[in-house]
């Protein structure tokens, strides 16, 4: 009875022992791997396993495990294009990046395979290519070490959305093919709506005196004769007194020559009273007629000056039809003869001059069409270029250029900003997307190509565009399909996913 509890004593310390030996068995056989990574069989054999979750690393990548072996991947983009960078360690420390090979290869939707191979640089190693985005691709890791090779998978996501082809048409979605296209791009330059010069008068009242009464007012549409204001003139009084008195010796002249000739053809008086007479006749004539051009110069018709009338009065009128856009005279000011008092325009036509820089001077021409579009408002009118500045401005650093606008509804107004979209020579290009297709995701533009079930950014770098169709110089090859039409609802279901630029 005293031998049976030590017995049961002595089967559990047996048992112990033995659980014991086989923990330390299986320990010695595999290693536990960090976020559930492959491992590699005790005979050096590779396992392939796919990493669910791998854990951060000490320089924030994302680190793979097997036995005692870890490689680190990061995508280093510090002011740099993105490259990928790998971290060495043996047993948790840093191993020299040349003690072992390592490779990856990038499989991406709609793409073949990218393999990238490393060489040793400070303490990593350094991919030899560009880790184009955006960042969503299958890695795989093949890492050789002290006579092992080492293989790990891991998936990236990025910019993408699962969209099944029977939701396409609820969404409004467009699929397309990019491929060769005929462009005729437009030039897109800031323009202002200006006066026609051409078509544009100072009004002065070329003789000084006192405003007696002002007619119209400024924005008033006049006609070419009416009268803008009146002044009372001492000078004009001279002028008309002077033509008056030379008519009255004119008259008086007429009447001695023809007195004179009809004597000396009688041979009653002598040759000389009439050659006298014919040259005071003479004299006369040219004092009237340039006291008339003097009038005449004023704008005053010397026919209306007749003796008894309003010497003093002078009417301003309106040299061309248009519209008073300045006007600077009130009743009773003292005018000199030079002063500028009204500024009428014809707005039927107006000019858009346009801001053009140096690199497209080589682009615009004489006679190239432009279409001319408001930034304020939906208006649109065509011209073609009728003029390019030969200089820059040494402030600006630009020239200007002009297109001749019609206005018969004076929809253009002088002031006005205006965007002036001229057209180019057409040119053939390999790849192009149509504009509408072209969105913004993070700093990129980018279309969303269709592969499979899903729609992925493609980050484009453009080229030329009429408007229409875009060039795409890289980022989508011809022969990829492409979310057009309703593009938009594509980045709004990628913004609910709340995608992230995670490496």
């Amino acid at each position: 009875m005293k031998q049976k509890p030590w017995s049961l004593i002595a089967i559990v310390i047996v048992a112990g022992i033995a659980l014991g030996s086989l923990i330390l068995s299986l320990e010695k056989t595999v290693t536990p791997v960090e976020g559930g990574l492959g491992a590699v069989q005790a005979d050096g054999a590779p396992k392939d396993q796919t990493a669910d979750a791998p854990i951060k690393g000490p320089k924030g990548g994302k680190i793979f495990t097997t036995d005692d072996f870890s490689v680190e991947v990061t995508i280093f983009e510090q002011g740099v294009p993105p490259q990928f960078r790998l971290y060495l360690y043996d047993n948790g420390k840093a191993l020299s990046p040349s003690a072992a090979n390592v490779a990856i290869t990038l499989s991406r939707l709609g793409a073949p395979p990218q393999i990238f191979r490393f060489t040793p640089e400070a303490d990593y190693l350094i991919g030899d290519q560009v880790v184009a985005e955006p960042h969503s691709f299958d890695v795989a890791i093949s890492a050789e070490w002290s006579g092992k090779t080492f293989r790990w998978t891991y998936s990236q996501v990025e910019a993408r959305v699962a969209m099944p082809d029977a939701g396409l048409a609820n969404t409004g979605v467009e699929i397309l093919t990019a491929g060769p296209a005929k462009l005729k791009p437009t030039l897109m330059l800031p323009g202002e709506i200006k006066l026609n010069d051409e078509r544009m008068v100072h009004v002065v009242p070329r003789v000084s005196g006192v405003v007696v009464s002002v007619n119209r007012d400024l924005g008033q549409q006049v006609k070419k004769g009416d009268v803008l204001a009146v002044i009372d003139s001492q000078a004009l009084a001279e002028l008309r007194s002077q033509f008056l008195a030379a008519r009255k010796r004119l008259d008086l002249a007429r009447g001695t020559f023809e007195r004179e000739k009809k004597l000396w053809q009688e041979k009653i008086s002598a040759g000389q009273d009439y050659f006298a007479a014919r040259q005071g006749f003479s004299e006369a004539e040219i004092a009237s007629d340039l006291a008339s051009e003097r009038l005449r110069a004023l704008g005053v018709p010397p026919q209306a000056t007749r003796r008894g009338g309003n010497l003093t009065r002078f009417e301003v009128r309106a040299p061309i039809s248009g519209s008073i856009v300045q006007k600077a005279v009130a009743t009773g000011e003292t005018l000199k003869e030079d002063t500028d008092i009204f500024t009428v325009a014809d707005l039927a036509t107006v000019w858009a001059i346009i801001t053009v820089y140096p690199k497209d001077l080589g682009i615009i021409q004489i006679g190239q069409q432009a279409i001319i579009k408001a930034t304020a408002f939906e208006a649109e009118g065509a011209g073609t270029v009728s003029y390019i500045g030969a200089l820059v401005g040494e402030q600006t650093r630009t020239a200007q250029a002009r297109v001749t606008l019609s206005n018969p509804k004076r929809v253009w107004r002088p002031g006005m900003f205006v965007e002036v979209e001229l057209a180019t020579e057409e040119v053939q290009v390999p790849v192009a997307v149509s504009a509408d297709a072209i969105q913004s995701v993070r700093d990129w533009s980018v279309v969303f190509g269709r592969y499979g079930q899903f729609f992925e950014a493609r980050p484009l770098e453009l080229g030329r565009s009429d408007g229409r169709m875009v060039e795409v110089l890289n980022g989508l090859s011809a022969g990829e399909q492409y979310a057009a039409g309703n593009s938009f609802a594509i980045k709004a279901e990628l913004g609910k996913a709340g995608a992230t630029h995670d490496h």
